[in-house]
């Protein structure tokens, strides 16, 4: 079981915190798709308006990584060209075996 968490800190620009944390027993092996590991993405309504990985090439390689009971994982991203109004921001990570992501409101 992956318990996930998304912080959004409004200051400047938009950093955002994608927390992924092992909820299980048992150690869980993730694949990684490629060097990016975990997408962000703004949207305002049904929108989107920003995504991390937009223009950006990413080393393709499988990587493979163990997330022990209780452990965390922890991404971090920048908006650094935000604009003011009501969004909803959305991390996902980049894996094979599961759809793994976390949505939450702001306001910049």
């Amino acid at each position: 079981m992956l318990d996930t968490a998304l912080e959004v800190t409004v200051g400047d620009g938009v950093s955002f915190c994608f927390s992924v944390v092992n909820g299980g027993d048992t150690p869980i092996e993730l694949t990684f798709t490629d060097a990016c590991r975990a997408d962000f993405a703004v949207f305002d309504g049904g929108a989107e308006v920003w995504r991390y990985s937009d223009g950006r090439a990413f080393e393709q390689t499988l990587t493979n990584a163990d997330l022990q009971p209780g452990e965390a994982a922890d991404f971090e991203r920048r908006w650094p060209e935000s604009i003011p109004g009501d969004y909803t921001a959305e991390a996902t990570l980049r894996v094979r075996e599961r759809h793994v992501s976390a949505r939450t409101p702001f306001s910049v």
